[in-house]
């Protein structure tokens, strides 16, 4: 026999095997068939078939928006926008302390350059009462 009829004769049997075997009805989980009743939490969340349908139709893509809906739309808008601002304060608040501190490290090290030069390179012409900071 060669190697294509020992892995056909091979797959028949299983084919066979799985066929006669009494231990499974379908691949469905056992008990699925009962309609499964919600518990806890998730019984706020799903609704029945009728409810679900009316609802549907209640608010379809052509019918006007209830105001509670309205409102509720609003005030998350109204949230996102005032945490955008708080978010956009927040980092201008940041960046005008960088450039401040930017600024009083560029004028700390004028400040010292200067010094330096007075100090060092004084010739004694002028008095240094008359060097104004």
């Amino acid at each position: 026999m060669s190697w294509t009829q020992v892995i056909f004769v091979s797959l028949c049997a299983t084919v066979l095997i799985l066929s006669l075997s009494s231990g499974t009805d379908s691949a469905s989980v056992p008990g699925a068939a009962k309609a499964m009743v919600p518990k806890g939490s998730a019984r706020g969340v799903f609704m029945p078939e009728a409810d679900a349908s009316t609802f549907f139709k209640s608010r379809g893509r052509r019918s006007t928006r209830h105001q509670a809906e309205l409102h509720a739309e609003q005030r998350v808008k109204k949230a996102a926008k005032a945490r955008r601002i708080e978010l956009i304060e927040e980092q201008r608040h940041k960046y005008e302390n960088y450039v401040e501190e930017v600024h009083d490290e560029q004028n700390e090290r004028s400040r010292e350059t200067t010094e330096q030069y007075r100090e060092y390179q004084y010739d004694g012409q002028y008095p240094r009462y008359d060097w104004h900071d």
